[in-house]
């Protein structure tokens, strides 16, 4: 199966969500009037494309409708997928080695089972990568990167379970550059006592990578559950708010209807999605293209 074909497939609670319901309000609807923007309003909304994205997409629908003479339903869809595609922002993937990535996220979205993806999807391009155990707060977390590893194929940096983070990645940078190796990949705690206790310890990971690496670029990259809908969107505004996010990778996308969340984090936060989780294989995190999405869910 091609990737297009999986994340179609990925997508089908979201298109049956999303889609189905857009297709059923046109396929009545003889003119384009203030009703049908009304209910595709609406409809909007119930997919969790988020307020601000949707009155934004509304808005300029309605403008078109008047500059363009939109007067039919297939006119007004392909509109509505030519604004979808410009929320996004226009910012490709681009790896300059070597890289640091810190994983970012709450417990439970999927991150150390996204960082054994990417080392799969990194090697499979031919870069050399290592992993770092940076959430020594979580029980079994290493343990849990470590089975990854194996199936990755990537050899794994960890402590002690309570240790110090920034000290499994100090030993991962060192490691890293006598290897040569082109990315390090760190694990990073998803809860502490404290939202401030939990951002204190990811800006000091921060000061390690640029006192100790500081010829490796560092990125961040945040993990959400696209199950959770809105609440993936409050998540991210509070982690943007105490680190330089780089990029989203957006998870559970093959179980959830919600998989309209994407555009509102686009719209609100203007952080590129990176990638998407469309099943449960270990080559199932797939770089994230905005034209494949709009045409996979309209």
């Amino acid at each position: 199966m091609g990737l297009f074909e999986k994340l179609k497939q990925g997508l089908t609670k979201t298109r049956n969500n999303f889609t189905d319901k857009i297709d059923s309000l046109l396929k009545f609807t003889r003119k384009i009037d203030e009703d049908t923007i009304e209910e595709l309003e609406e409809l909007l909304i119930s997919a969790d494309v988020g307020v601000d994205a949707t009155e934004s997409l509304i808005e300029n629908l309605r403008r078109r409708i008047k500059s363009e003479r939109i007067k039919n339903a297939d006119d007004l869809k392909h509109a509505l997928k030519e604004e979808i595609r410009g929320i996004f922002p226009q910012k490709s993937i681009t790896i300059n080695t070597p890289c640091i990535l810190l994983i970012v996220g709450v417990n439970g979205v999927g991150k150390t089972t996204s960082i054994g993806k990417l080392a799969y999807n990194f090697k499979s391009k031919g870069y050399k990568v290592l992993l770092a155990a940076g959430d020594t707060f979580r029980a079994a977390a290493a343990e849990q990167l470590d089975i990854w590893g194996k199936r990755s194929g990537t050899d794994v940096i960890k402590h002690q379970e309570g240790s110090d983070p920034a000290s499994v990645l100090f030993d991962a940078i060192q490691s890293g550059k006598s290897r040569n190796v082109d990315i390090i990949i760190c694990d990073t705690a998803g809860r502490l006592h404290t939202k401030k206790n939990l951002m204190e310890e990811l800006k000091k990971l921060y000061r390690v990578c640029q006192k100790e690496y500081p010829d490796a670029r560092v990125l961040s990259l945040m993990v959400l559950d696209a199950t959770t809908g809105q609440n993936a969107l409050s998540q991210a505004k509070i982690f943007k708010e105490a680190v330089d996010l780089s990029g989203i990778i957006l998870t559970k996308l093959d179980g959830t209807a919600k998989g309209g969340i994407i555009i509102a984090i686009a719209r609100e936060l203007n952080i590129p999605v990176w990638f998407v989780g469309v099943g449960e294989g270990i080559d199932d995190l797939q770089e994230f293209n905005p034209d494949d999405f709009v045409d996979a869910i309209l």
